[in-house]
């Protein structure tokens, strides 16, 4: 999976993002990502319409999480988004329509194959249940530190 990992960079990594729902976040995460180059003008509505079709929330054992994706003809090159926001989103948890999750980590996966993004959400599933690898995630304040340590992990 090392396409994958390649596609955290520390310039995608965002500790800045304070919102209040999760149309602002993405409205937020959308600005960030289009100033570098990375997505569509379709991005925000296909990514608001798939969370709404597909929730992405999970609460993991540590903390609440969300991996919110949407479909490869939505992006201009792959990418791979971690934001720790100011204060936790509130996602709806996977395979639910109404139960609420606080999400205090969110990854958006940018990929480009529907192949890799089951592959990417298995391998950070398993990252975010894991104390050691939460607790590393958790102390992080750079990119570079969070790149390192997302990589450590999914190697």
């Amino acid at each position: 999976m090392a396409d994958i990992v390649d596609l955290f960079k520390p310039e995608l990594v965002f500790f800045d993002i304070e919102a209040s729902s999760k149309e602002e976040f993405f409205q937020q995460l959308g600005d960030k990502l289009n100033e570098q180059g990375y997505i569509q003008d379709t991005w925000y509505d296909a990514i608001l319409t798939r969370e709404k079709n597909f929730p992405t929330g999970l609460q993991a054992p540590e903390m609440g999480v969300a991996i919110p994706h949407t479909d490869p003809e939505h992006l201009k090159k792959a990418y791979m988004a971690v934001v720790v926001p100011k204060t936790p989103i509130q996602f709806v948890h996977m395979g639910t329509e109404d139960e609420m999750v606080g999400a205090e980590f969110i990854v958006n996966l940018g990929v480009e194959h529907q192949e890799n993004q089951v592959e990417a959400l298995q391998k950070l599933m398993g990252m975010f249940v894991n104390s050691d690898a939460v607790a590393e995630l958790k102390a992080q304040t750079t990119g570079e530190g969070m790149v390192e340590v997302i990589r450590k992990y999914l190697a």
